[in-house]
């Protein structure tokens, strides 16, 4: 009657005039047989993904940024354990989630199309039926009918694949969790045969059921002490960063450049166990310092302006900065500044350490998740180089949660320069010169390095740091903060337009840097990412408390490596101009090696 155009009375009283025109609906798509044929099954190929430890399976139970972080980490490993499973010369493949695990699937294929030549498409098992009709024009072309191979709480029931037969798939990777392989998954008529009848190769890689563990209460945290301020501890003014840092400024821990790169590279020390002696510039450096601050201020500003900005529009309108003692406290102490100078905020501002290979104290993280909402909290450093701190922050507080029942903590970090594309929020991914990274505690506050040795930090103690109070008449840390502040109304107007622009990216970290690094260590026979520093900032570092052996410089780089030339001539060091380099430079550690032995490359020879 509705077709035909009558009128017909609805319960709510409202009247409604419809029709229809056009052919009638197509015939539905015969129904596939409940089992294959005998002949057309074939055992599947078992994949073993070798799933990290304790890994969530997707964010049915929750899935943090620590779990992304470690997925991410992971699946080049995984993909190229199921690319090795795949036939030789498989040209389509099908990765088939199951049901509501669908992350997990579309990132392993996501990873395995980068990995493979083949073709690769995603899909999943669904409880929902949907009419196939063979036609062309129609989105729903076939589909597979299976009993559900999971135990559902609702009882048996059919499940479907859609698209799968008649897809000319020459292989399809079926991606299930451990609870849905069950004898039924595997049964004559389940899943597995119902693919194999319809695809020439069938493999199987089962995802750990993610258990969660019961909740417990946090960890009542350790009698730990208020943070360190200045002017008692650096030379920033108290209100502009806490310190969650002991005072080691009383212990002799400088050790001679060469001793402290033999000892650390031999495995006999951890470059944390002692500190480089503090490098005294010269007159010509401090010009050189005073002359890119002067010629740099306002891009650094506008770099301050836009990671905070985002920090607040993405991260939480009222974030708790944290920054990565040292390189990060200067940048978080400018972010603070934009806050108030841009909103009249007054933000809450803390540093600590992080050790490359020992992770972040965790001490701080009790004493910060005691005092502020972890949810809040935002990691602040300079720069990324090839992103080994980035790493380390993601397993660090992973653990952390782990061991402690303490979680919101978000490891990604927000940095003023990202070069190395290892984060999502940052001021500009431009590796340009930032004067703070050209001078140690100078332009830091007076604070060394952070240090962490078991004979000076026990289990409730923060790591530790060294004020050098008698460095204070060469100190430029508050005047470098000054010089950049001064430029925040000029940039404002900019900082706008640069966030709504960076808002409209991809900005998906692609760790181009951790790429190219690798490849110069294996270019320069080091064979070793640790020893290549890249990025203006980390070049720096080598050439003022390392053993540096050579320093790669991009053609045409300019004056933001001015500096870098004066250190490397200082130092005797040879500065090698690179095509095509993906930094402005790179600085090489000096490998260990026999004293006078070169190749035919005239490159020294490691031992």
């Amino acid at each position: 009657a509705a077709a035909a155009g009558a009128r017909v009375p609805r319960p709510d009283g409202f009247l409604y005039r419809g029709g229809h025109g056009g052919p009638p609906p197509p015939p539905a798509a015969p129904r596939p047989p409940r089992g294959p044929a005998a002949a057309a099954r074939r055992a599947p190929v078992t994949v073993d993904l070798g799933w990290p430890a304790g890994l969530p399976d997707g964010g049915r139970h929750g899935f943090t940024p620590a779990h992304r972080a470690r997925l991410e980490a992971a699946l080049p490993a995984m993909a190229e354990r199921i690319a090795q499973a795949l036939p030789a010369g498989a040209r389509r493949v099908l990765v088939l989630g199951f049901e509501e695990l669908m992350y997990a699937p579309l990132r392993l294929a996501h990873q395995l199309e980068r990995t493979v030549t083949a073709q690769v498409r995603f899909s999943t098992t669904t409880r929902s039926p949907v009419l196939a009709v063979d036609d062309p024009g129609y989105a729903i072309r076939s589909r597979l009918v299976f009993p559900a191979h999971d135990d559902p709480a609702d009882g048996p029931g059919e499940r479907y694949a859609y698209n799968v037969a008649g897809g000319g798939f020459d292989a399809v990777v079926a991606v299930v969790d451990s609870a849905g392989d069950t004898p039924a998954l595997h049964a004559p008529d389940g899943l597995l045969a119902h693919l194999a009848a319809q695809v020439p190769h069938v493999l199987l890689a089962v995802v750990p059921s993610y258990v969660p563990a019961p909740p417990r209460a946090p960890e009542r945290p350790a009698m730990l002490p208020e943070p360190l301020r200045g002017p008692a501890f650096s030379s920033y003014a108290p209100e502009e960063v806490g310190w969650l840092l002991q005072d080691l400024s009383d212990v002799a821990l400088e050790a001679p450049t060469e001793e402290r790169e033999e000892a650390v590279q031999s495995g006999g020390a951890h470059y944390a166990e002692s500190l480089p002696v503090e490098y005294q510039p010269s007159a010509r450096y401090q010009e050189l310092f005073h002359a890119a601050l002067d010629a740099s201020a306002a891009r650094i500003a506008r770099a301050v302006g836009v990671v905070t900005e985002t920090v607040l529009g993405e991260r939480s309108p009222r974030p708790v900065l944290v920054s990565l003692a040292r390189a990060g406290t200067p940048v978080g102490v400018l972010m603070r500044r934009w806050a108030a100078f841009r909103h009249g905020l007054e933000l809450p501002h803390y540093a600590v350490s992080i050790v490359r290979g020992r992770g972040i104290d965790a001490n701080a993280l009790r004493w910060l998740a005691a005092h502020h909402d972890p949810r809040d909290v935002v990691f602040v450093d300079g720069w990324t180089g090839k992103g080994a701190i980035t790493r380390e922050l993601a397993a660090a507080v992973e653990e952390f949660a782990q061991k402690t029942g303490v979680t919101g903590f978000d490891p990604q970090i927000a940095v003023l320069a990202d070069p190395g594309s290892c984060v999502r929020t940052y001021g500009t991914r431009e590796d340009f010169f930032i004067p703070s990274a050209c001078l140690n505690s100078t332009v830091s506050g007076l604070i060394s390095r952070t240090v962490l040795r078991a004979d000076l930090v026990g289990p409730d103690d923060f790591h530790g740091a060294k004020f050098y109070r008698e460095l204070a008449g060469a100190d430029v840390s508050v005047a470098f903060l000054d010089a950049v502040a001064a430029r925040f109304p000029e940039v404002a107007d900019t900082v706008d337009e640069a966030v709504k622009e960076l808002s409209a990216e991809d900005r998906t970290p692609t760790w181009a840097g951790w790429r190219a690094v690798e490849r110069i260590s294996e270019e320069y026979g080091i064979h070793d990412v640790n020893l290549v520093k890249p990025g203006v900032g980390e070049t720096t570092r080598v050439l003022l408390r390392r053993v540096p052996w050579k320093i790669l410089a991009r053609e045409g780089a300019g004056r933001d490596l001015d500096h870098v030339r004066l250190l490397a001539g200082q130092r005797g060091v040879p500065v090698e101009e690179v095509a095509e380099l993906p930094y402005s430079c790179v600085g090489l550690i000096h490998p260990r090696y026999t004293r006078g032995a070169t190749g035919a490359d005239g490159r020294a020879v490691r031992v």
